[in-house]
Protein backbone atom coordinates (compact mmCIF):
# COMPACT_ATOMS: atom_id res chain seq x y z
CA UNK A 1 0.00 0.00 0.00
CA UNK A 2 2.10 3.47 -0.97
CA UNK A 3 2.07 6.58 0.53
CA UNK A 4 1.78 9.86 -1.77
CA UNK A 5 2.07 13.42 -1.74
CA UNK A 6 0.04 16.40 -2.09
CA UNK A 7 2.67 19.16 -2.62
CA UNK A 8 5.03 19.17 0.21
CA UNK A 9 2.40 16.83 2.34
CA UNK A 10 3.18 13.19 2.84
CA UNK A 11 -0.43 11.48 2.81
CA UNK A 12 0.48 8.07 4.91
CA UNK A 13 -2.04 6.27 3.39
CA UNK A 14 -4.84 5.66 0.91
CA UNK A 15 -7.97 5.89 2.94
CA UNK A 16 -9.30 9.81 3.10
CA UNK A 17 -12.45 11.40 4.36
CA UNK A 18 -14.89 13.14 1.65
CA UNK A 19 -15.39 16.64 2.53
CA UNK A 20 -19.46 16.63 2.89
CA UNK A 21 -21.50 20.34 3.78
CA UNK A 22 -23.85 19.91 6.99
CA UNK A 23 -21.46 17.03 8.38
CA UNK A 24 -17.66 17.35 7.96
CA UNK A 25 -17.14 20.15 10.73
CA UNK A 26 -14.53 20.10 12.85
CA UNK A 27 -14.73 17.65 15.52
CA UNK A 28 -16.26 15.35 12.71
CA UNK A 29 -13.05 15.44 10.93
CA UNK A 30 -11.12 15.31 14.13
CA UNK A 31 -13.04 12.05 15.45
CA UNK A 32 -12.25 10.76 11.53
CA UNK A 33 -8.34 11.58 11.96
CA UNK A 34 -8.11 9.89 15.88
CA UNK A 35 -9.91 7.09 14.01
CA UNK A 36 -7.26 6.53 11.26
CA UNK A 37 -8.46 8.82 7.97
CA UNK A 38 -5.21 10.17 6.54
CA UNK A 39 -6.53 13.71 5.07
CA UNK A 40 -9.81 15.66 5.85
CA UNK A 41 -11.52 18.27 4.12
CA UNK A 42 -13.21 21.42 5.49
CA UNK A 43 -16.69 21.67 4.62
CA UNK A 44 -17.45 23.68 1.93
CA UNK A 45 -16.80 27.51 2.22
CA UNK A 46 -18.73 29.98 -0.36
CA UNK A 47 -16.21 32.36 -2.15
CA UNK A 48 -18.40 35.43 -1.03
CA UNK A 49 -16.09 37.18 1.75
CA UNK A 50 -18.90 39.35 2.28
CA UNK A 51 -20.32 36.26 4.28
CA UNK A 52 -17.06 35.94 6.57
CA UNK A 53 -19.09 37.18 9.70
CA UNK A 54 -22.10 34.98 9.76
CA UNK A 55 -21.56 32.06 12.25
CA UNK A 56 -21.89 29.27 10.02
CA UNK A 57 -18.76 31.03 8.23
CA UNK A 58 -17.63 31.44 11.04
CA UNK A 59 -17.92 27.35 12.37
CA UNK A 60 -16.61 26.38 8.97
CA UNK A 61 -13.14 28.36 9.53
CA UNK A 62 -12.43 26.84 12.75
CA UNK A 63 -9.50 24.48 12.58
CA UNK A 64 -8.10 25.81 16.07
CA UNK A 65 -6.12 22.54 17.52
CA UNK A 66 -6.13 20.44 13.67
CA UNK A 67 -3.39 18.24 12.60
CA UNK A 68 -1.90 19.52 9.45
CA UNK A 69 -2.28 19.61 6.75
CA UNK A 70 -5.44 22.03 6.64
CA UNK A 71 -7.50 21.43 3.89
CA UNK A 72 -10.17 23.95 3.09
CA UNK A 73 -12.58 23.45 0.27
CA UNK A 74 -14.09 26.58 -1.51
CA UNK A 75 -17.00 26.63 -4.18
CA UNK A 76 -17.55 29.55 -6.60
CA UNK A 77 -18.19 30.49 -10.41
CA UNK A 78 -15.75 33.43 -10.88
CA UNK A 79 -11.81 32.83 -11.33
CA UNK A 80 -11.41 36.58 -9.75
CA UNK A 81 -13.31 35.76 -6.34
CA UNK A 82 -12.33 32.16 -6.29
CA UNK A 83 -8.41 33.48 -6.77
CA UNK A 84 -8.99 35.99 -3.51
CA UNK A 85 -11.17 33.32 -1.35
CA UNK A 86 -8.03 30.95 -2.18
CA UNK A 87 -5.28 33.92 -0.69
CA UNK A 88 -7.91 34.84 1.90
CA UNK A 89 -7.78 31.38 3.44
CA UNK A 90 -4.28 30.87 2.99
CA UNK A 91 -3.86 33.71 5.21
CA UNK A 92 -6.29 32.06 7.57
CA UNK A 93 -4.07 28.92 7.86
CA UNK A 94 -5.18 27.01 5.38
CA UNK A 95 -2.17 24.41 3.91
CA UNK A 96 -4.02 23.39 0.49
CA UNK A 97 -6.73 24.55 -0.79
CA UNK A 98 -9.62 22.23 -2.54
CA UNK A 99 -11.74 23.83 -5.16
CA UNK A 100 -14.95 22.10 -5.10
CA UNK A 101 -16.64 21.33 -8.67
CA UNK A 102 -18.18 18.11 -7.47
CA UNK A 103 -21.00 19.46 -5.44
CA UNK A 104 -24.54 18.30 -7.20
CA UNK A 105 -27.25 20.45 -5.07
CA UNK A 106 -29.44 22.73 -6.85
CA UNK A 107 -28.59 25.59 -4.92
CA UNK A 108 -25.00 25.49 -5.73
CA UNK A 109 -25.21 23.91 -9.17
CA UNK A 110 -27.66 26.87 -10.27
CA UNK A 111 -24.80 29.73 -9.57
CA UNK A 112 -23.14 27.71 -11.86
CA UNK A 113 -20.69 26.84 -9.25
CA UNK A 114 -19.62 23.08 -8.17
CA UNK A 115 -20.20 20.30 -10.35
CA UNK A 116 -21.99 22.77 -12.83
CA UNK A 117 -18.71 24.67 -13.91
CA UNK A 118 -17.85 20.76 -15.75
CA UNK A 119 -20.28 22.19 -18.54
CA UNK A 120 -17.33 25.07 -19.28
CA UNK A 121 -13.85 23.82 -19.69
CA UNK A 122 -12.96 27.18 -20.90
CA UNK A 123 -13.69 28.56 -17.32
CA UNK A 124 -12.77 25.47 -14.90
CA UNK A 125 -8.88 26.06 -16.56
CA UNK A 126 -9.20 29.74 -15.74
CA UNK A 127 -10.52 28.90 -11.89
CA UNK A 128 -7.94 26.66 -11.62
CA UNK A 129 -5.04 28.79 -12.82
CA UNK A 130 -6.07 32.17 -10.84
CA UNK A 131 -6.27 29.84 -7.49
CA UNK A 132 -2.90 28.38 -8.59
CA UNK A 133 -1.65 31.58 -8.74
CA UNK A 134 -2.60 33.35 -6.18
CA UNK A 135 -1.74 31.26 -3.42
CA UNK A 136 1.89 29.56 -2.79
CA UNK A 137 0.14 26.63 -1.40
CA UNK A 138 -1.26 23.24 -2.67
CA UNK A 139 -4.72 23.31 -4.88
CA UNK A 140 -6.62 20.32 -5.33
CA UNK A 141 -9.85 19.93 -7.66
CA UNK A 142 -12.76 17.68 -6.29
CA UNK A 143 -15.33 17.16 -9.42
CA UNK A 144 -17.86 14.33 -10.80
CA UNK A 145 -17.50 12.57 -14.15
CA UNK A 146 -19.55 15.69 -15.87
CA UNK A 147 -22.43 17.04 -15.50
CA UNK A 148 -24.68 14.20 -16.63
CA UNK A 149 -24.34 10.76 -18.81
CA UNK A 150 -24.13 12.74 -22.54
CA UNK A 151 -21.30 14.84 -21.23
CA UNK A 152 -18.69 13.06 -19.05
CA UNK A 153 -15.91 14.88 -19.96
CA UNK A 154 -13.83 14.44 -16.85
CA UNK A 155 -10.54 12.95 -19.20
CA UNK A 156 -10.57 16.60 -20.41
CA UNK A 157 -11.18 18.10 -17.30
CA UNK A 158 -8.68 15.73 -15.63
CA UNK A 159 -5.94 17.02 -18.23
CA UNK A 160 -6.61 20.73 -17.72
CA UNK A 161 -6.40 20.72 -14.42
CA UNK A 162 -2.95 19.03 -14.65
CA UNK A 163 -1.84 21.66 -16.92
CA UNK A 164 -3.34 24.72 -14.79
CA UNK A 165 -1.00 23.46 -11.61
CA UNK A 166 -3.68 21.66 -9.60
CA UNK A 167 -1.63 19.27 -7.26
CA UNK A 168 -4.12 16.71 -6.81
CA UNK A 169 -7.78 15.20 -8.29
CA UNK A 170 -10.90 13.81 -6.21
CA UNK A 171 -13.32 12.17 -8.64
CA UNK A 172 -16.60 11.06 -7.29
CA UNK A 173 -17.79 8.77 -9.96
CA UNK A 174 -21.08 9.96 -10.77
CA UNK A 175 -22.22 12.67 -12.89
CA UNK A 176 -23.96 15.74 -11.69
CA UNK A 177 -27.48 14.80 -12.95
CA UNK A 178 -26.76 11.69 -11.09
CA UNK A 179 -26.62 13.70 -7.26
CA UNK A 180 -25.83 10.62 -5.26
CA UNK A 181 -28.63 8.30 -7.16
CA UNK A 182 -27.60 4.97 -9.07
CA UNK A 183 -23.87 3.54 -8.73
CA UNK A 184 -20.54 4.77 -9.30
CA UNK A 185 -19.15 4.34 -12.51
CA UNK A 186 -14.93 3.93 -11.88
CA UNK A 187 -13.90 3.05 -15.40
CA UNK A 188 -14.06 6.48 -16.07
CA UNK A 189 -11.89 7.53 -12.86
CA UNK A 190 -9.47 4.60 -14.35
CA UNK A 191 -8.92 6.45 -17.61
CA UNK A 192 -8.72 10.26 -15.88
CA UNK A 193 -5.97 8.72 -13.48
CA UNK A 194 -3.87 6.97 -17.08
CA UNK A 195 -4.37 10.40 -18.61
CA UNK A 196 -2.61 12.32 -16.03
CA UNK A 197 0.39 12.07 -13.45
CA UNK A 198 -0.54 13.99 -10.24
CA UNK A 199 -2.30 12.17 -7.55
CA UNK A 200 -5.83 10.73 -8.10
CA UNK A 201 -8.23 10.12 -5.90
CA UNK A 202 -11.51 8.10 -6.35
CA UNK A 203 -14.96 8.54 -4.50
CA UNK A 204 -18.68 7.13 -4.35
CA UNK A 205 -19.92 4.40 -2.77
CA UNK A 206 -17.11 3.24 -1.15
CA UNK A 207 -18.50 1.57 2.29
CA UNK A 208 -15.95 -1.66 3.13
CA UNK A 209 -12.78 -3.05 2.79
CA UNK A 210 -13.39 -5.07 -0.32
CA UNK A 211 -15.05 -2.14 -2.40
CA UNK A 212 -12.01 -0.04 -0.98
CA UNK A 213 -9.90 -2.73 -2.76
CA UNK A 214 -11.78 -3.39 -5.45
CA UNK A 215 -11.83 0.20 -6.48
CA UNK A 216 -7.79 0.54 -6.16
CA UNK A 217 -7.46 -2.22 -8.06
CA UNK A 218 -10.13 -1.12 -11.08
CA UNK A 219 -8.57 2.24 -11.56
CA UNK A 220 -4.87 2.23 -10.10
CA UNK A 221 -5.39 5.47 -7.78
CA UNK A 222 -3.57 6.89 -5.05
CA UNK A 223 -6.81 7.05 -2.73
CA UNK A 224 -9.56 6.53 -1.94
CA UNK A 225 -12.26 9.28 0.03
CA UNK A 226 -15.02 8.16 2.10
CA UNK A 227 -17.97 9.84 2.62
CA UNK A 228 -21.69 8.86 3.96
CA UNK A 229 -20.16 5.67 4.67
CA UNK A 230 -18.34 7.18 7.76
CA UNK A 231 -21.31 8.65 9.06
CA UNK A 232 -22.16 6.48 12.09
CA UNK A 233 -18.90 4.69 11.52
CA UNK A 234 -15.72 6.52 12.02
CA UNK A 235 -13.74 3.38 12.53
CA UNK A 236 -14.42 2.32 8.60
CA UNK A 237 -10.94 3.89 8.16
CA UNK A 238 -8.98 2.04 10.04
CA UNK A 239 -11.06 -1.02 8.83
CA UNK A 240 -9.98 -0.33 5.41
CA UNK A 241 -6.55 0.55 6.06
CA UNK A 242 -5.88 -2.94 8.07
CA UNK A 243 -7.73 -5.22 5.40
CA UNK A 244 -5.27 -3.20 2.87
CA UNK A 245 -2.35 -4.28 4.48
CA UNK A 246 -2.73 -7.44 5.51
CA UNK A 247 -6.19 -9.04 4.15
CA UNK A 248 -7.89 -9.46 7.10
CA UNK A 249 -10.55 -7.86 8.86
CA UNK A 250 -9.90 -5.78 11.76
CA UNK A 251 -12.11 -6.59 14.82
CA UNK A 252 -15.30 -4.86 14.75
CA UNK A 253 -16.05 -1.71 17.29
CA UNK A 254 -18.18 -2.87 20.29
CA UNK A 255 -21.32 -1.42 21.64
CA UNK A 256 -19.16 0.11 24.34
CA UNK A 257 -16.91 1.55 22.51
CA UNK A 258 -19.25 2.92 19.65
CA UNK A 259 -21.39 4.86 23.09
CA UNK A 260 -18.31 5.73 24.43
CA UNK A 261 -16.74 7.92 21.01
CA UNK A 262 -20.57 9.11 20.23
CA UNK A 263 -20.89 10.72 23.41
CA UNK A 264 -17.23 12.24 22.95
CA UNK A 265 -18.33 13.47 20.11
CA UNK A 266 -21.83 14.72 21.55
CA UNK A 267 -19.91 16.74 24.12
CA UNK A 268 -17.30 18.27 21.08
CA UNK A 269 -20.32 19.14 19.45
CA UNK A 270 -21.69 20.91 22.51
CA UNK A 271 -18.42 22.72 23.07
CA UNK A 272 -17.69 23.86 19.72
CA UNK A 273 -21.21 25.14 18.40
CA UNK A 274 -22.36 26.19 22.20
CA UNK A 275 -24.91 24.21 23.96
CA UNK A 276 -28.43 25.15 21.92
CA UNK A 277 -26.64 24.25 18.71
CA UNK A 278 -24.68 21.54 19.56
CA UNK A 279 -27.92 19.99 20.55
CA UNK A 280 -29.64 20.02 17.65
CA UNK A 281 -26.34 19.23 15.48
CA UNK A 282 -25.77 16.23 17.75
CA UNK A 283 -28.95 14.70 16.94
CA UNK A 284 -28.45 13.67 12.92
CA UNK A 285 -25.13 12.01 14.42
CA UNK A 286 -26.78 10.22 17.46
CA UNK A 287 -29.17 8.69 14.89
CA UNK A 288 -25.95 7.32 12.72
CA UNK A 289 -24.24 6.14 15.71
CA UNK A 290 -27.02 3.74 16.78
CA UNK A 291 -28.32 2.82 13.54
CA UNK A 292 -27.01 -0.80 13.94
CA UNK A 293 -27.53 -1.00 17.61
CA UNK A 294 -31.08 -1.68 17.43
CA UNK A 295 -32.37 0.59 19.90
CA UNK A 296 -35.49 1.99 17.89
CA UNK A 297 -37.06 3.29 21.30
CA UNK A 298 -34.28 5.15 22.79
CA UNK A 299 -33.44 6.69 19.43
CA UNK A 300 -36.54 8.49 19.51
CA UNK A 301 -36.58 9.05 22.92
CA UNK A 302 -33.33 10.89 22.76
CA UNK A 303 -34.24 12.88 19.39
CA UNK A 304 -36.91 14.54 21.47
CA UNK A 305 -34.46 15.80 24.11
CA UNK A 306 -33.78 20.16 23.97
CA UNK A 307 -30.84 20.61 26.37
CA UNK A 308 -27.39 19.72 25.91
CA UNK A 309 -26.74 18.65 29.21
CA UNK A 310 -30.02 16.07 28.97
CA UNK A 311 -28.45 14.40 25.65
CA UNK A 312 -25.18 13.67 27.60
CA UNK A 313 -27.17 12.47 30.92
CA UNK A 314 -29.34 10.47 28.56
CA UNK A 315 -26.87 8.72 26.91
CA UNK A 316 -25.23 7.88 30.39
CA UNK A 317 -28.13 6.82 31.99
CA UNK A 318 -29.42 4.89 29.01
CA UNK A 319 -26.87 3.81 26.89
CA UNK A 320 -23.21 3.77 28.40
CA UNK A 321 -24.10 1.81 32.26
CA UNK A 322 -26.81 -0.12 30.08
CA UNK A 323 -24.78 -1.38 26.89
CA UNK A 324 -22.90 -4.40 27.23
Amino acid sequence: MHAFSIGPYHIPHPVMLAPMAGVTDRPFRQMCRNLGASFVVSEMLSCDLSLLKTAKTQFRMNHEGEPGPIAVQIAGAEPKTLAEAALFNQQNGAQIIDINMGCPQKKVAKKKCGSALMAYPDLVAEICQAAVTAVDIPVTLKTRLGVDSDNQNILEIAQIAEQSGIKALFIHGRTKAQKFKGSADFKLIKQAKAAVSIPVIANGDIDTPEKAQAVLEITGCDGIMIGRAAQGNPWIFKQIQHYLETGTHCAKPTHQEIVDVMYQHVKNLHNFYGEFTGCRMARKHIKWFLKGLQLDPITRQIMKIEQAEEQLKFIQNNLIHKVA
